[in-house]
């Protein structure tokens, strides 16, 4: 059965790249029918924190990636890893080293200064050291000195390296921890996982964790190394190109289907389609089909594919989530098929759910400014009379409903023998701030009496003090 895994460090939030890397293990054991597993590898006992385990499962469950296994955390499986190394020790493929740490920095300057590639020279390889007393040793893995480590990577195509390039790598640290390349392997061949997916980063680990592998008799998974994501400056993508966390998506008004989709084709396409069902996500990936090459992060088109999926979502889902936004900054406000109608307007002409919201505040409570735009258009002089006359005639208004306010708006035009415009389009920046809402009478009646006639008398005062 296929089993892919996604690992990630609990020393931070869910980032992009992560997000990535998971999404691409969870299509293809999705499309293989296999199986996906969530390991969290938190050996780094100083920098992991449960806040950041709790982000990562955050991030996973908003984008709804399930796994079929896990969390399983590598720091319940300590004991396992001591029975690896000590089987590596015992049949003589690692060995205890005493090397000190001002030793091995003295051999590291020295090869630099001699143009070498640093790496450990084997020092205590053949010493037979074994822990004597209170004085701890690490332990490395013996690596094979002759031959060649060949792989074919999905992403990379074929790789090989000769193991001469390739040091004793430590295992075991002095206080009996596990390394990150002993626990990963150990982990691998323990859940039977089949496919390895993850950053190009750790392309030079593969050949050292094969060597490992090896040596404890197991068969060695598939591997795809997906290249980074550099930023719009052609730099790898960081904090400074914008929201590199997942959540932070979450919290900026994105919806998830747009992220996967977005996600998807950062390193990976299906002719010229840019916008897929997580159905199609699944029916046409594959490993073999990942570029090699980096890609580009570009926040205008997360944008763009974000706009489709508001546009293109039902609507309850989204009116679901704008709702779910006003409780979030404190704006009271009424569901109902009016609301609706609204959400449904305005997702046409927004790019989040939080921009969303933001453009139909008006109609919850009141706005300090107009948009500039408008207001140099529509608040002139000449607004001053069409203004003043639904005044009147609004605040003698009995029944505030869109009819009545329909039939005022047209007794205004004709009255002042003016077309709509002049009399819709004043109110409109009147009591909406902008340019742009529904239909003038829905929207009026919407805002309610009370708002409507102190907005129309502000904006009389405002064009009056110009």
């Amino acid at each position: 059965m296929i089993k892919t895994r996604f690992a990630p460090s609990p020393t931070g939030v869910l980032h992009v790249g992560g997000a990535r890397t998971a999404l691409f293990c969870w299509l293809y054991s999705k499309k293989m029918g296999g199986k996906f597993v969530l390991r969290i590898e938190d050996t780094d006992l100083e920098r992991s924190t449960e806040a950041s385990v709790q982000a990562i499962l955050d991030g996973m469950d908003w984008l709804n990636l399930d796994y079929d296994e896990g969390p399983i955390f590598q720091t319940h499986r300590f004991d396992r890893y001591k029975t690896a190394i000590q089987q590596l020790v015992d049949q003589g493929d690692a060995y205890y080293c005493s090397c000190s740490k001002q030793r091995l920095e003295s051999l590291r300057e020295t090869q630099m200064a001699n143009k070498e590639k640093p790496r450990y020279d084997g020092c205590c390889r053949e010493l037979s050291l074994h822990p004597e007393g209170e004085k701890e040793l690490v332990i490395r893995f013996k690596n094979p000195q002759q031959g060649e480590v060949v792989f074919t990577d999905h992403v990379k195509g074929e790789i090989s390296v000769s193991n001469q390039e390739l040091d004793d790598l430590i295992i075991q640290r002095s206080d009996g921890s596990p390394t990150y390349n002993l626990s990963v392997i150990v982990d691998d061949m323990d859940m039977n996982i089949t496919h390895v997916v993850r950053g190009d980063d750790h392309v030079n680990n593969t050949p050292r964790q094969i060597n490992i592998l090896k040596a404890l008799g197991a068969k060695c998974p598939e591997y795809a190394h997906v290249p980074m994501i550099l930023g719009d400056d052609g730099k790898r993508l960081s904090k400074r190109h914008g929201a590199v966390s997942v959540m932070q998506y979450f919290d900026d008004g994105y919806l998830p289907e747009a992220i996967l989709n977005y996600l998807v084709r950062l390193g990976w396409s299906h002719g010229d389609q840019e916008l897929f069902s997580i159905e199609e996500m699944i029916e046409y990936f594959s490993l073999d089909d990942i570029n090699r090459s980096a890609s580009s992060f570009n926040t205008d088109k997360l944008k763009w594919i974000n706009q489709q999926y508001l546009m293109s979502l039902p609507l309850t889902n989204i009116v679901k989530l704008v709702e779910q936004r006003l409780v979030k900054i404190n704006v009271e406000h009424q569901s109902g098929s009016d609301f609706e109608n609204i959400v449904d307007l305005y997702r046409q002409r927004v790019s989040t759910v939080n921009e969303l919201a933001d453009s139909i505040l008006y109609y919850f409570q009141d706005f300090d400014e107009y948009d500039s735009k408008a207001a140099k258009k529509a608040l002139k002089s000449v607004a001053i009379e069409p203004l003043g006359l639904l005044l009147d005639k609004l605040s003698n208004l009995e029944f505030w409903e869109k009819g009545s306010i329909h039939q005022v708006i047209e007794e205004a035009t004709h009255e002042l023998d003016i077309n709509m415009g002049k009399v819709g389009q004043p109110l409109r920046v009147a009591v909406t701030g902008g340019s742009f809402s529904p239909p003038i009478d829905e929207t009026v009646a919407m805002i309610g009496k009370t708002r409507t006639i102190e907005r129309i008398s502000r904006a009389i005062d405002y064009i009056s003090s110009k």
